[in-house]
């Protein structure tokens, strides 16, 4: 799809409801997940293969380091779809241990101006039975599919762990890696999930119960310090790896923010990026970095990658750039390692923290 003919369908997309809209796009997805000849077309389009971008983590091989971010397919509708569409691996959910209609609309918002989302959608999900349901169809899939999870609402903090192990139980045998969400603003008080004793007993439980890789998601709002204290004790506790950003509250960043809710896009890249710096100088080489908030082209992605970033993950620009985005980051990737004089992306990993 070219740039003309995207943005000619942006126009046409962006006089829908943002929601709407993006139940029109997820109608076109569960169609290409269904016809193995759509996927074949799409993929001669928009996969760019090639191998100085493949690497393997998790016991999979990842043909190229950009992943779909979670909360685009929330139920586990169009993993093939996402493959088809070039992405080097998908993240599905935030799944809740029961099925949950999310927040009130309208709870997602375009700032145009600014190239950038605000949602405050609530983990509207179909519950870890029937995401359990769909993901059997995945057991001897080649793609790598992460599933992020998450309390529900009516859960309290006090009883917030037990959602978490009743998911991990029961969905610990699907995907290649489990993610912990407790940094999204639209769930009230999850937030304050992120402290150090509820993540020592979090990803202590977790071990006990499953040895799939667990990774804990991080909130940009917070100091690099109390991020890096955090992530420490996740990591001395088991965690896999870390995942930043998720999406921020610091409404000052645009007056045309609501007051509620979490902006992504080309507001959070700035705030995403220093946080992520600050976590690669630390923990570069000792655990898996994912970083994700404002991606937006190679440059970007290749900036995030130097600073430790071994995958990186893109949504809501994709909204903005459409659906070549994850082939254009690739090529440029592949562009980007050659000027280097790089072979491999191995070697480009943590280079900004060797330096």
């Amino acid at each position: 799809m070219s740039f003309f003919s995207y943005n000619t369908l942006k126009k046409l997309l962006f006089k829908l409801d943002p929601e709407d809209a993006h139940g029109l796009a997820n109608f076109g997805l569960k169609i290409v997940e269904r016809s193995s000849l759509l996927q074949s077309l799409l993929a001669k389009y928009f996969v760019k293969q090639d191998p100085v971008l493949a690497q393997e983590f998790f016991g999979k091989t990842f043909d190229n380091p950009v992943g779909l971010g979670a909360g685009f397919d929330k139920d586990g509708d169009h993993i093939e779809a996402m493959r088809a569409l070039g992405f080097g691996f998908t993240e599905i959910g935030t799944v809740t241990p029961k099925p949950q209609d999310g927040n009130p609309k309208p709870r997602l918002f375009r700032l145009i101006e600014d190239n950038s989302i605000q949602n405050a959608m609530g983990f509207n999900n179909h519950g870890m039975e029937a995401m359990a349901s769909k993901l059997k169809n995945y057991t001897n899939s080649t793609y790598p599919i992460g599933i992020n999870i998450g309390k529900n609402k009516t859960t309290s903090e006090e009883d917030a762990l037990s959602d978490y192990e009743t998911l991990i139980k029961h969905l610990g045998n699907f995907g290649d890696y489990i993610v912990i969400n407790i940094s999204s603003p639209n769930t009230p008080g999850l937030r304050n999930l992120q402290n150090e004793k509820f993540i020592t007993s979090l990803f202590t439980m977790a071990k006990n119960i499953t040895s799939k890789p667990i990774l804990l998601k991080i909130a940009p709002d917070m100091s690099s310090n109390d991020a890096i204290t955090l992530c420490k004790v996740a990591i001395d506790a088991g965690a896999s790896g870390i995942i930043a950003t998720n999406t921020t509250i610091d409404y000052s960043l645009t007056p045309r923010a609501k007051d509620f809710g979490g902006i992504s896009g080309e507001l959070l890249k700035e705030k995403s990026r220093t946080l992520f710096k600050a976590l690669g100088k630390e923990f570069y080489g000792k655990t898996i970095l994912i970083s994700v908030g404002g991606i937006d082209s190679a440059h970007e992605a290749y900036e995030r990658i130097k600073d430790g970033a071994s995958l990186v993950q893109i949504y809501s620009m994709l909204i903005y750039k459409g659906p070549s985005l994850a082939k254009n980051i690739n090529t440029g990737l592949i562009q980007l390692l050659k000027k280097d004089g790089y072979t491999h992306i191995s070697q480009a990993i943590g280079a900004n923290c060797k330096a």
